[in-house]
């Protein structure tokens, strides 16, 4: 399969790009790459995109994230702060896709997970509930036999490691990597794919 990788550069998408690569062709992209460059932010940079790739057989956004932020921060911006990227964006970029993804691929977008309530998660939890809500609704619209579904990782293990947190709540990313590549490999439609450890 042809597929590109959105979000190639960061800890979850370079494992699932690396995950795939070996049995086929990965295109990486993300918003600081030299080569193949996107910005969900910017609709006109998912356009650019699709034009530099042609045809592919799935697109997996590993992409847009949000950061912690309390529920009473003097900034309205910074509190909404992954709405226009992590929601909106994937949303066009799902809808930008139908028209290059080829007959029976599909479209893995990412929200993600606490196991327990974090202080500074609500608007994330907004966020990222918005997006597993739509996928499940979108599923039954996709033509052609394209499929959509999301991943939902929780804290990564590289990732709490790297802010040097405690790492026992964590996933492996290889873990984390493997849920994706069963989105795109496997037939789920309209699912929300929670990776756990091994």
């Amino acid at each position: 399969m042809r597929i590109v990788v959105i979000g190639a550069t960061g800890t979850i998408g370079r494992a699932v790009a690396d995950a795939l690569a070996t049995g086929h062709e990965v295109i990486r992209a993300s918003r600081n790459s030299t080569t193949t460059r996107v910005d969900l932010e910017t609709p006109s940079s998912i356009d650019a995109l699709f034009a530099t790739v042609g045809a592919v057989d799935a697109v997996i956004c590993c992409a847009a994230s949000g950061r912690l932020t309390p529920l009473d921060s003097p900034s309205d911006d910074a509190f909404t702060l992954g709405l226009k990227g992590k929601l909106l964006g994937q949303v066009t970029l799902l809808r930008r896709a139908l028209e290059h993804v080829r007959d029976g691929g599909s479209v893995t977008l990412t929200s993600g997970v606490f196991q327990e309530p974090t202080p500074g998660s609500s608007f994330g939890a907004l966020v990222n509930a918005g997006l597993e809500a739509f996928v499940q609704a979108a599923a039954i619209e996709m033509p052609r036999g394209l499929r959509v579904n999301v991943v939902s990782p929780g804290w990564v293990t590289e990732t709490l490691e790297e802010l040097g947190m405690d790492t026992e709540g964590g996933t492996p990313v290889s873990d984390v990597a493997d849920a994706y590549v069963e989105a795109v490999t496997g037939k789920m439609q309209g699912q929300v794919l929670t990776p756990s450890s091994r």
